[in-house]
């Protein structure tokens, strides 16, 4: 059973980048059928989707932080990373990797979450 693991800083500083890395077991990401993708919940706030890269690596973002968002891969370590910039302590949040099924239209693998700050 694919698995998904966040991986990043905890603590960001308002205007630099978040960076996050969601390595993936038991699966590859170029596999076909599936949209890696990333989402985040804010305190208080419903789960909000950021973007994701499908399995041959084309990149589709929320049209709300489409320009501060960027998602990429690396197929040899089978990693998929997010970095939003110039952030705010309104990107304060839970941030989840999980994987989009296309037969399925619906999430059917999550990672844990990891908790991102954004403050000075």
């Amino acid at each position: 059973q694919v698995q998904l693991q966040e991986s990043g800083p905890g603590l960001v500083k308002p205007s630099q980048t978040l960076s996050l890395t969601c390595t993936v077991s038991d699966d590859s990401i170029t596999a076909n059928g599936y949209y890696w993708s990333w989402i985040r919940q804010s305190p208080g706030k419903g789960l909000e989707w950021i973007g994701y890269i499908t399995y041959s690596g084309y990149t589709y973002y929320s049209p709300s932080l489409k320009s501060r968002t960027s998602v990429s891969r690396d197929t040899v370590n089978n990693q998929f990373s997010l970095h939003l910039n110039s952030v705010t302590p309104e990107d304060t949040a839970v941030y989840y990797c999980a994987r989009w099924n296309m037969v399925e239209l619906d999430f059917d693998s999550w990672g844990q979450g990891t908790q991102v700050t954004v403050s000075s």
